[in-house]
């Protein structure tokens, strides 16, 4: 085979992988803005439930403990640092395991994990945090929930989570935590440039029946829904 040949080669390729990149940042940009609509079932809605961005992943934030769940029972206080039992919510992310893990900020990361994470190359884990309060701002957002959303809410997170023979969560047994009220536990599913964490917390909120983007892989996606 020519060099000219292997240089046309090389330069399809490179029209391909450009041109998958372009798509991509199109449908990224253009599919948040197509609304899914709340769907309203007819009940009263009294459960408070948050969305929460450290700017990166969204997490859906709910009450530790309520009539219909007790969160604490399957992610124990005991597993964070502080190891206190009077936080009121607790926040759940599902994400890229060596993104978690590995890369506590932008600087850490790596080409590796950058490209095992959005090729379906790597493990997902699931990010658990207590809060003690929530405060609404533009990087938190809260919405009121019947109990049946809150049920089918419940049900949707809880699928996400590895567990063992007895039902229970997998703790991941880990230093490299956020702070001293969170912990990691092993997840279903593989995370892609096409499955994010954006995108499994936006597909939360429509399992819940709460407005949410068509698609999104960015936590902008979702936001814009809840100015």
């Amino acid at each position: 085979m020519s060099v000219k040949i292997v240089f046309i080669y090389f330069l399809k390729t490179l029209g391909i992988i450009l041109g998958i990149i372009v798509v991509y940042a199109l449908l990224g940009y253009l599919l948040p803005f197509i609304e899914v609509s709340a769907k309203d079932d007819g009940e009263k809605k009294e459960i408070p439930i948050y969305i929460y961005t450290n700017g990166v992943h969204t997490d859906i934030v709910m009450p530790v403990k309520n009539d219909l769940h007790d969160w604490s029972t399957k992610i124990p206080f005991a597993n964070t640092k502080s190891k206190k039992t009077d936080y009121q919510y607790v926040g759940i992310g599902w994400g890229d395991k060596g993104f978690y893990l590995d890369t506590p900020t932008w600087a850490d990361l790596k080409f590796s994990t950058a490209f095992n994470a959005a090729f379906w190359l790597s493990d997902s884990a699931m990010h658990c945090s207590y809060y003690s309060k929530m405060t609404v701002a533009d990087d938190c957002k809260m919405m009121m929930i019947s109990k049946s959303q809150y049920r089918e809410l419940v049900k949707f997170v809880d699928e996400k989570f590895d567990k063992d023979a007895n039902g229970n969560y997998v703790l991941i047994p880990t230093d490299a935590v956020y702070s001293d009220n969170d912990a990691f536990y092993d997840a279903k599913g593989k995370y892609s440039f096409l499955n994010t964490c954006n995108t499994w917390a936006n597909d939360a909120l429509k399992s819940a029946g709460q407005k949410a983007a068509l698609w999104t892989p960015t936590d902008y996606g979702i936001f814009l829904h809840y100015k």
